[in-house]
C-alpha cells in the first residue's frame, strides 16, 4: 500500500445501500418529480416504499429533493416546499405541523476535516413541532430546532435553537420570543 492510497477513503455505504440510492435517484428524478403538484399521497407512498417514515396529511412538493428516504421521519401535517432539499445522509426528523419552506436546505451530512481522508459524518437534524423554517434557510448538521420556533428567511442555522423563539440571520440569532395573538 502506498502512502497516497491510504488517503483514498473507503465508501461509507454498503453495496445494498448504493443500489437502493441509485434506484431512488431514478424514481425521484422521474415519477416523483413529474407527478402532479397535488399528488401528495403518491409521493408519500413512494417515499414509504424506500423506508421513509411519513405521518398523515404530509405534503411534499414534487420539486423537493430527498437524498436518502430511509433516514427521514416526517410527523403528521408536515409540509416540504418547492425546491427544498433534505440532504439526509444522517437522520432528519421533523415534528408535526411544521413547514419547511421553498428552497430551504437541511444538511445532515459533512466530512471530518481533521482527517486527510475526510471521513463522512452523519449528524442528525431534529426539528420540533409547529416550527416554520422560512424560505431559503440552511440548517446545518447536528442542529436541533425547538418546538414552535420560527427561522426567518435566508437564515443559516449552525447551532441549536430553543423552543418558542424567532431567529434570523447569518448565523441565526434569537431576536425574541414567538408570540401568538389567538
Amino acid at each position: 500500500m502506498t502512502k497516497d492510497s491510504r488517503l483514498i477513503p473507503r465508501s461509507e455505504w454498503t453495496t445494498r445501500e448504493k443500489i437502493a440510492r441509485a434506484v431512488w435517484m431514478i424514481v425521484q428524478g422521474s415519477i416523483f418529480r413529474f407527478s402532479f403538484h397535488n399528488m401528495y399521497g403518491w409521493r408519500n407512498f413512494l417515499l414509504r416504499l424506500f423506508g421513509a417514515r411519513i405521518g398523515k396529511y404530509v405534503r411534499i412538493r414534487p420539486t423537493s429533493r430527498i437524498e436518502i428516504p430511509w433516514n427521514i421521519c416526517l410527523k403528521d401535517r408536515v409540509v416540504v416546499g418547492d425546491f427544498a432539499t433534505l440532504y439526509s445522509l444522517g437522520r432528519i426528523e421533523i415534528g408535526e405541523n411544521t413547514v419547511i419552506s421553498q428552497h430551504s436546505y437541511l444538511c445532515a451530512g459533512s466530512h471530518d476535516y481533521t482527517r486527510r481522508t475526510f471521513n463522512l459524518l452523519k449528524p442528525p437534524i431534529r426539528i420540533g413541532a409547529d416550527v416554520w423554517v422560512a424560505a431559503d434557510v440552511f440548517v446545518g448538521p447536528g442542529v436541533n430546532i425547538g418546538d414552535r420556533t420560527v427561522v426567518g428567511a435566508r437564515s443559516t442555522v449552525l447551532k441549536d435553537l430553543p423552543s418558542d423563539v424567532v431567529a434570523v440571520g447569518y448565523p441565526a440569532r434569537v431576536i425574541g420570543p414567538r408570540k401568538f395573538v389567538d
